[in-house]
C-alpha cells in the first residue's frame, strides 16, 4: 500500500495536468453558450418583428405603457397578449437562471425581477377588466334553462370560468361549468344577491414568492487542478474554532424589494462560488461560505449550504405552508365573488351601459358589518389539470394577502377524487387556491443508471418510489423520452421534445414530477453528507467520461457507512432495489468517499459487466468487492492501483476505443450531462 501511495504522488502532477486539460471542454462550453446569448440577441435586434427585448428596460416599459394605455378588453384579445406576456416572463426568468453570475450585474438582475412582477401585475389587471366586459354584457352568455350567465372561455395558459346571477333564485344556487368541470354550490345569501362567481385557473403560479419561481440550478463550476493536490484534512478546522469564526462574521443581508401589490422577493439570485473567476477558492474557503452566509435559498449554491441548518428559523405556525417542502402543483385558482356592474340596455339601435370608475369590484362574503356571526360556506368543486401527476393527495391551501403567505386554515370538508382527478372542499370566504405537493416525494431516488448509446449521446434513468423517469441526451440538449408510472407512459405531451437542461427541469416541476433537489431539500430527505467539491468533481469527471462508460447506483449505499456511499445499476439486468435512507445525519468535516458501478460502454444495449469504485475527489481506486460479495470492504482490485483522478482510473483498465470517444466527446455533450448530474445530485440523494 505504501509503494502504491508513493506512485501516486509521484505521477499526481501529471495526471492532473491531463485532466486539467479535459476539463478545458467545460470552458468551451461556457464560451459557446456566452456567444449563443449575444447571438440570439442579436437575431432578435435584426428580426424587427416589434416585440420588445425583455432585457432592455426602456424597450419593456414602452411595451407595458401601450398595452396599460390599451382600453380593448375582449377576452380573447387579452389572453393572445397574455401569452406573449407569459413569454416575455419567461425570457426573464431564464435569463436569471441560465446567466453565470460574471456575466448579470446585481442592478441587473434587480431590474429583471422588477419587470417579472410588473408583467405578472399588469397581466392579472388585463384579465380583471376583460372579467368586467364579460360581466357588462352578461346577457350575451346567458343560459338558456337558467337564465343566468354562464360562460367558458380558455386556451392552453388560463382558463375563465364566469357564471352571474341574473334571476336571483335560490334554487339556482349551484353550478357547474361543463367545459371545465369546475363547480361551486353558493350560500341562500348570495343565491338572492347580485353576484358573480368567477373562477379563473392560471396554468402559471404568478402568486407564490418570486423566489419559488426562480430557484436556480446549479450552474458550472470548474475546478482548477492545483486544488486536488492539497489534502482535505489540511483545509479542516476543529469545530468549535470553525463556529467560534463563524460566530464572528457578519452574516450578509438579503435585500428585498417590495412590489406594487405589496408582495416582497429577494432580488438577489447570484450564487457564492459558481462563476470561472472563483476557481482558485479552496475547499475550506467554500466551507466556511456555506456556514456564515445567511442567503436566501434561491442565493445558495444547493452544494455549498447544507451547513446552514442551525441558523433557520422554523415556522411554528402550523397553518402555513413550507414552501420548502411544500410547492404549488397545477398552477393558481383565482375564486371570487364579484359585484355585477351595470348592464348593457337595448334602446333602438344603440347599445347603453353605465360606465363606472371603481372597476371590478369584489362582493364582500362574509359581510363586514357581521363578521362575528356564523355564515355557511361556500363549496367548491375542481376537475384536477391531466397534465399534471399528483402522487399523493395534494394539500389545498389558500394565499394570504397581509401575510404574503399560503395557509392552510378556512379550508375544510376535503374530498379527493383519485380516479375522477377532481377535489371538493368548502371554504369560509373566497380566496384564491393552490394544490400543493411535497417537493420531495421522489427522493430518495430507488436507483440511477447514466449510460452512453452513441457517439455524444446518452440515456439517464431515474427510478423513483412513484415513476421512472427516461432522459435522452444528444450534443447540447435533452429530452424526457419516457415518464413511467404503475407501468403507464404519462404525461405524453411532453415527451419527445429537445430542450435546454434548465427548460427541462422547469417542464418536469410543472408537472409535478420533481427529481431535482433545492438548497433546503436535505432537510427533508434523509442523504448522506459530502463535502461539495467532492460531489462537484465526481459529476465533472463522469461527465468527461460519460461517452464511454456507463455508471449507476449500488446496493452497497447502505453498507458503507456514513463517509461513504455505493451505487447499484437499474437496468436490465438487475432488479430494483428497496428505497435506501441514512439516518444518521452528523456534521461532515472530511471529503466523503463516493463509491459507484462503472462499466466500459460503447454499445447501445443493458449494461451487463461492472465494476466498483471509489472516488473521493482527490483519489480513485477500484474495489474487489462486486454486487454479490457477502459484506463490504475497501480492499482493490488485484493488480489495480490508486489514481489522482477518475479518468485515470478507468484509463487502466478501458479499450483504446473508449479513451478515444473520452478524448474526442463533445463539450456541449460533456456540459449537459454534467447539467444534469448536477440538477438531480444522484450520488447524495439515492
Amino acid at each position: 500500500m505504501e509503494k502504491l501511495e508513493a506512485k501516486d504522488q509521484e505521477r499526481r502532477e501529471s495526471e492532473l495536468a491531463e485532466l486539467h486539460s479535459l476539463e478545458q471542454k467545460f470552458l468551451s462550453a461556457q464560451q459557446w453558450k456566452t456567444d449563443y446569448r449575444a447571438y440570439g440577441k442579436w437575431e432578435h435586434y435584426l428580426s424587427c418583428d416589434g416585440s420588445p427585448d425583455p432585457a432592455v428596460l426602456q424597450e419593456i416599459n414602452t411595451f407595458m405603457s401601450l398595452w396599460r394605455d390599451d382600453q380593448n378588453e375582449d377576452v380573447q384579445l387579452v389572453m393572445e397578449k397574455g401569452e406573449q406576456v407569459l413569454n416575455l416572463i419567461e425570457k426573464l426568468q431564464l435569463l436569471l437562471l441560465d446567466t453565470p453570475p460574471s456575466e448579470i450585474t446585481e442592478k441587473e438582475t434587480v431590474q429583471y425581477q422588477e419587470s417579472i412582477l410588473e408583467l405578472q401585475n399588469l397581466l392579472h389587471q388585463k384579465y380583471n377588466g376583460a372579467t368586467e366586459h364579460l360581466l357588462k354584457t352578461a346577457n350575451m352568455y346567458e343560459d338558456s334553462e337558467t337564465g343566468n350567465m354562464q360562460a367558458v372561455i380558455k386556451d392552453k395558459n388560463v382558463t375563465f370560468c364566469i357564471w352571474a346571477n341574473l334571476k336571483k333564485k335560490v334554487r339556482l344556487k349551484n353550478h357547474v361549468f361543463c367545459d371545465a368541470q369546475h363547480g361551486f354550490d353558493l350560500p341562500k345569501s348570495l343565491a338572492m344577491s347580485s353576484v358573480a362567481v368567477r373562477i379563473l385557473h392560471t396554468h402559471y403560479d404568478h402568486v407564490s414568492p418570486l423566489w419559488l419561481q426562480c430557484q436556480s440550478v446549479p450552474r458550472l463550476e470548474v475546478l482548477d487542478s492545483k486544488e486536488l493536490t492539497q489534502h482535505s484534512k489540511d483545509n479542516i478546522e476543529e469545530p468549535e474554532e470553525e463556529e467560534k469564526k463563524a460566530g464572528e462574521e457578519p452574516s450578509m443581508p438579503t435585500e428585498e424589494e417590495m412590489c406594487s401589490d405589496g408582495r416582497k422577493t429577494a432580488v438577489s439570485f447570484k450564487e457564492n462560488s459558481n462563476s470561472i473567476a472563483d476557481i482558485n477558492e479552496t475547499e475550506e474557503e467554500i466551507e466556511k461560505k456555506s456556514e456564515i452566509l445567511d442567503l436566501p435559498s434561491q442565493v445558495q449554491h444547493p452544494l455549498t449550504q447544507e451547513g446552514m441548518d442551525e441558523k433557520e428559523e422554523a415556522i411554528t405556525d402550523e397553518n402555513i405552508v413550507d414552501l420548502q417542502q411544500f410547492v404549488p402543483v397545477g398552477g393558481v385558482y383565482h375564486i371570487d365573488a364579484l359585484q355585477l356592474p351595470p348592464q348593457v340596455k337595448q334602446i333602438k339601435d344603440w347599445s347603453m351601459v353605465e360606465v363606472l370608475d371603481v372597476g371590478l369590484q369584489a362582493y364582500p362574503y362574509p359581510p363586514e358589518e357581521a363578521e362575528d356571526a356564523t355564515h355557511p360556506p361556500i363549496q367548491i368543486t375542481l376537475r384536477l389539470s391531466d397534465n399534471v401527476m399528483y402522487f399523493e393527495d395534494p394539500v389545498i391551501a389558500r394565499w394570504d394577502p397581509a401575510g404574503q403567505q399560503w395557509r392552510t386554515d378556512g379550508i375544510s370538508n376535503i374530498t379527493y377524487e383519485r380516479q375522477a382527478k377532481s377535489i371538493t372542499f368548502e371554504m369560509r370566504a373566497f380566496y384564491t387556491i393552490a394544490l400543493l405537493q411535497d417537493a420531495h416525494l421522489n427522493m430518495p431516488y430507488q436507483a440511477w443508471e447514466l449510460r452512453p448509446t452513441g457517439m455524444d449521446e446518452a440515456l439517464l434513468i431515474v427510478t423513483t418510489v412513484f415513476a421512472t423517469i427516461q432522459i435522452q441526451i444528444k450534443g447540447n440538449q435533452c429530452m424526457l423520452s419516457s415518464v413511467v408510472v404503475e407501468e403507464k407512459d404519462v404525461l405524453s405531451y411532453v415527451t419527445g421534445k429537445w430542450l435546454s437542461p434548465v427548460d427541462l427541469r422547469a417542464v418536469l416541476k410543472k408537472a409535478g414530477v420533481n427529481i431535482f433537489p433545492g438548497a433546503y431539500s436535505h432537510k427533508y430527505v434523509s442523504v448522506n453528507k459530502k463535502a461539495p467539491l467532492a460531489e462537484v468533481r465526481a459529476y465533472q469527471q463522469m461527465a468527461l467520461v460519460a461517452s464511454a462508460f456507463a455508471f449507476a447506483w449500488s446496493k452497497w449505499n447502505l453498507e458503507a457507512g456514513q463517509e461513504q456511499v455505493v451505487f447499484k445499476e437499474s437496468g436490465a439486468t438487475a432488479g430494483v432495489a428497496k428505497p435506501c435512507i441514512l439516518q444518521r445525519q452528523t456534521r461532515w468535516k472530511i471529503l466523503v468517499l463516493i463509491q459507484y458501478l462503472v462499466s466500459e460502454h460503447l454499445k447501445a444495449d443493458s449494461v451487463k459487466d461492472w465494476s466498483l469504485y471509489m472516488f473521493n475527489g482527490q483519489k480513485a481506486q477500484k474495489l474487489k468487492i462486486t454486487e454479490t460479495s457477502e459484506a463490504f470492504s475497501e480492499e482493490l482490485e488485484e493488480d489495480s492501483e490508486f489514481h489522482s483522478t477518475l479518468y485515470h482510473m478507468l484509463k487502466d483498465f478501458a479499450s483504446k476505443e473508449a479513451i478515444d470517444k473520452v478524448e474526442t466527446a463533445n463539450f456541449l455533450f460533456i456540459d449537459v450531462v454534467y447539467q444534469l448530474l448536477l440538477a438531480t445530485r444522484v450520488l447524495t440523494y439515492s
